[in-house]
């Protein structure tokens, strides 16, 4: 942890501006100390503000994998959207219901909204 702290203060000469990979770093080597610990190191930055950090690491982490990928109903499969206009194409009498009941009849399960 030192070295590290080292390898940032070397890299400027103005006040230490910390990358979001070294908040990272610091954050994770530091957070599992006790308070009274981290207030007898010596730290470029104060203990609370490592707390913090690890706090919004932690927080952006969970808010990533909360989030649903992508929302609506599902993508029809290729396949199907493909044998869908076949069947419209090669019977042009025949409306969305005619199709969705012959897919029914296929065994695939698809929406009459899927056969417009």
């Amino acid at each position: 942890m030192l070295r590290h702290q080292l390898t940032v203060l070397q890299r400027q000469l103005a006040k230490p501006a910390f990358t979001p990979a070294d908040r990272f770093l610091l954050a994770g080597l530091l957070h599992h100390l006790p308070m009274d610990k981290l207030r007898q190191l010596q730290l470029l930055v104060r203990p609370d503000t490592i707390l913090r950090w690890h706090r919004s690491f932690l927080k952006r982490r969970h808010a990533a994998a909360s989030v649903p990928r992508r929302r609506g109903r599902p993508r029809t499969v290729r396949s199907v959207r493909v044998l869908v206009l076949r069947l419209a194409r090669e019977n042009s009498s025949w409306g969305y219901r005619r199709i969705h009941g012959e897919l029914a009849v296929l065994g695939i399960k698809a929406a009459a909204s899927t056969c417009l």
